[in-house]
């Protein structure tokens, strides 16, 4: 039997194709399979030209649809405005630097921009000869005096055989029937000369790799698509397999299945990228988004993608990309240097999934094809704050609209808690609010900071914790830029500004990083052991997420100089004068205000939730206007425009040179202030350890136990022979047990519990469970698990 995308994917639904493909395309790729041996690269550059347009039979009266032709229509307006090909310096007055190469690339974007709206009816600027003249002699001057051979490359590579190209070859497509063969053969000749092999990337011939890889393979199939080359074709489809490399750099393959270079999607959702840096709502949704693309336009064709691996890409979906997404929102810690962009907030990163997704489904049957609609249905109608209809490409938006009509219900609000070990990140999702904890150790940087961008990002990883709520739009409206960004949510730093971009690509000095979860349930323990890049400042840092509450546990903050901080909230306001109460006593709600606070027991802040504090803690309080530009954080792409956001911010102060300083409070998000209260009077989780042997908390309700061993230790019933995290939890008159290393390096974890008479009633592999001299002794073996969690229960003999 023929393996292919289809049958590896699980075959193709008449009903979810019909949902999600513009008629057009659908058209296309069911004459593509009857035509494949033909190999008819003019159809494919019909599919490639509905990609973009959403094709012919477009409803132009349709509401949705005239708004989003309106919009092609306002683009290319700003696009042209300035449009000169008589200049000798630029074809726009603004971009006419030879030594900043992305102004070689947006001067290709725009002319992109503008031939869309030449090439999609219902434009004010559809099929003008006027434009189309214009345009090709902006692409002449472009050839001529930018780009091409003759030409000498400059700053960054990938605006060369990436960036230029992928605009030039979409401006090609659109405008193809009015470009002249003459042209067509100069703008294939001169994508060619910087990309001319899906296999190879820059001129040092060094293999690209996770989403450079596919960036490049788009470049050469389009460019072949216009050149009518199957041989190119047949590379590219090889190459996203690395059929002539062996594998090594397959971007299908998970890379711990023994065939990666480290850079791409891993088995427990994580993405890496630029070698440690996570990167799923950055150049991960980019390597979907276009991939998703490239397996439309060669799907039912002689080289369609027949790699077994192309199914990895549906648990990339489910694994790299559901429990990132908070209401329309990415995980901004898995988001690299795009979090410094203003072009890239706003649910953005979200958009380009949502888009990728839509174009997986037609390759879908079954349950996967009913799961994957209804996550799509779920991720449109939830985010309320950036309408996806009002946003999307037109070949999206009509497979939007068709799924939205469908009778496909939405998956409903994600209730989970998930952790990724392999870039030490972790989601925890409930009904009311999604949390997520930002870490990093000897295995993942800190944070990205290349070509001037993304310069104050130095704490994002230091245990900041991401609070995603009913204010879905927190971490856009120019958060980013104007945060204080010594002052990040969960973090514990010392208080001094270093220089921009300092000690970025710097990985902890410490393995411990990662934490366990009870499958099925929303409890998860979490843990950093912190050491501070630039100072001796050491920090052993626990999250333990109990459902509705998130135990904050600190202990062995020490440092040789300070002041050193710990940030128990840093929030940007929808409401400057947001009510915030103190033990029951409202604060003043002037910009400006700060107070001390000694024997903090409960605060509250409105719209967000409660902090209560078990035993009475000192806390800072600060209201203020925070006023910045985006050029602040980015250089590259910021403006100079000042932009000014409402702040609170609550931290505990550990002094100068703290020595075994910590901390401990439970957060509860959306609560309110009397339940805020009510919980500062009883609250439901006890601390059982805070040392530098190890953290543990224990919930009143049912008896559950969370431990972050450091070391070997003891807490409570529970004895651990070295460093682990571990949940244990009575339930039925069973007893459930999560156990993982966290450090990554351990062979095996031994546990004693304090119970007799129990034995296994289920348990993962590699677990051996024997009585013990306290009770039951469970051996654990973590090598090669690569801090994932293993689960056992244990029920009475």
């Amino acid at each position: 039997m023929n393996t292919t995308r289809r049958t590896v994917l699980a075959g193709t639904g008449a009903t979810l194709a019909a949902l999600a493909l513009p008629t057009p395309l659908l058209s296309a790729a069911h004459a593509a399979g009857s035509a494949a041996g033909a190999d008819d690269t003019t159809l494919l550059r019909t599919r490639w030209h509905t990609l973009l347009t959403g094709g012919p039979g477009l409803d132009t009266a349709e509401p949705r649809i005239a708004a989003a032709i309106a919009r092609i229509d306002r683009a290319a307006t700003t696009a042209l405005k300035g449009l000169d090909p008589s200049r000798t310096d630029g074809l726009w007055p603004d971009l006419t630097s030879t030594a900043i190469s992305n102004h070689v690339t947006t001067s290709f974007k725009r002319l992109a921009t503008a031939a869309t709206a030449w090439a999609v009816p219902g434009t004010t600027r559809y099929g003008d000869p006027a434009l189309a003249d214009l345009l090709g002699r902006g692409v002449d001057w472009m050839l001529e005096h930018r780009y091409g051979p003759g030409h000498t490359r400059f700053d960054n590579d990938w605006d060369w055989e990436i960036g230029c190209a992928l605009a030039l070859n979409d401006a090609a497509v659109l405008l193809h029937d009015a470009l002249g063969a003459d042209r067509l053969t100069r703008i294939n000749d001169a994508v060619r000369h910087y990309t001319p092999d899906p296999n190879l990337w820059r001129a040092d011939r060094q293999i690209a790799t996770g989403a450079n890889r596919v960036w490049i393979c788009t470049v050469v199939a389009v460019n072949a698509v216009l050149r009518g080359d199957g041989t190119d074709l047949a590379r590219v489809r090889d190459a996203l397999s690395d059929v002539d490399g062996g594998g090594a750099n397959s971007v299908l393959a998970f890379q711990d299945s023994g065939s990666g270079t480290g850079e791409g999607f891993y088995s427990d959702g994580s993405f890496l990228q630029h070698y440690k840096h996570p990167y799923n709502g950055g150049y991960g949704k980019e390597l979907l988004g276009n991939l998703s693309r490239l397996l439309n336009l060669l799907d039912g064709t002689s080289w369609e993608l027949t790699d077994p691996d192309v199914a990895n890409v549906r648990h990339w979906v489910t694994d790299g990309f559901e429990p990132l997404v908070a209401r329309g929102d990415v995980q901004h810690g898995v988001c690299g240097r795009e979090i410094a962009r203003s072009s890239k907030q706003g649910h953005v990163a979200a958009q380009t999934v949502i888009e990728a997704v839509l174009r997986l489904l037609p390759g879908l049957t079954g349950a996967d094809a009913d799961r994957f609609a209804a996550l799509v249905k779920q991720w449109i109608t939830e985010d309320t704050y950036r309408d996806f209809l009002d946003v999307t490409d037109l070949a999206s938006l009509v497979a939007a609209q068709r799924l939205l009509a469908s009778s496909t219900k939405p998956r409903g609000p994600l209730v989970t808690h998930r952790q990724f070990p392999r870039m030490d990140k972790a989601m925890h999702h409930r009904p009311g609010f999604t949390l997520g904890i930002s870490a990093y150790s000897t295995r993942i940087y800190n944070y990205e900071s290349i070509q001037n961008e993304n310069l104050h990002g130095w704490h994002l990883s230091d245990g900041m914790v991401l609070l995603y709520d009913d204010d879905l739009g927190h971490y856009s409206e120019d958060y980013w830029p104007t945060v204080d960004p010594l002052r990040l949510a969960g973090t514990t730093v010392v208080a001094q500004r270093p220089a921009d971009a300092a000690g970025q690509r710097t990985t902890n000095a410490a393995d411990w990083a990662g934490g366990a979860a009870l499958p099925g349930t929303t409890l998860g323990a979490y843990g950093q052991d912190l050491r501070a890049f630039g100072s001796d400042l050491r920090a052993l840092k626990s999250w333990f997420c109990l459902d509705d509450v998130i135990v904050h546990v600190g202990s062995g903050i020490t440092a040789g100089a300070g002041p050193v901080e710990t940030i128990v909230e840093n929030r940007g306001l929808r409401d400057p004068a947001a009510e915030l109460t103190v033990d029951g006593v409202r604060a003043p709600s002037d910009a400006g205000w700060s107070a001390g606070y000694e024997n903090v027991r409960g605060v509250h802040l409105a719209g967000t939730g409660g902090y209560v504090f078990p035993d009475p803690t000192a806390l800072r309080a600060l209201r203020e206007q925070r006023t910045a530009t985006w050029r602040d954080i980015n250089i590259k792409y910021g403006t100079d425009s000042p932009v000014t956001r409402p702040y609170l911010t609550l931290w505990q102060d550990h002094g100068t040179a703290p020595a075994d300083a910590g901390y401990c409070w439970l957060q509860l998000p959306g609560a309110s202030a009397e339940r805020t209260a009510q919980v500062a009077l009883a609250p439901p989780v006890s601390t059982v350890a805070a040392s530098t042997a190890v953290h543990a908390v224990r919930r009143a309700a049912d008896g559950l136990l969370a431990a972050n061993f450091w070391t070997a230790g003891q807490a409570g019933e529970l004895t651990s022979d070295g460093p682990a995290s571990v949940l244990v939890r009575p339930r039925d008159g069973q007893v459930e047990v999560a156990v993982s290393d966290p450090t990554q390096l351990r062979d095996r974890v031994v546990l004693d519990l304090e119970l007799r008479g129990y034995k296994v009633r289920r348990a993962g592999r590699g677990v051996a469970v024997a009585r013990g001299r306290s009770g039951t002794r469970i051996t654990v073996d973590t090598a090669g698990l690569h801090g994932a969690t293993v689960s056992l229960t244990l029920s009475r003999s």
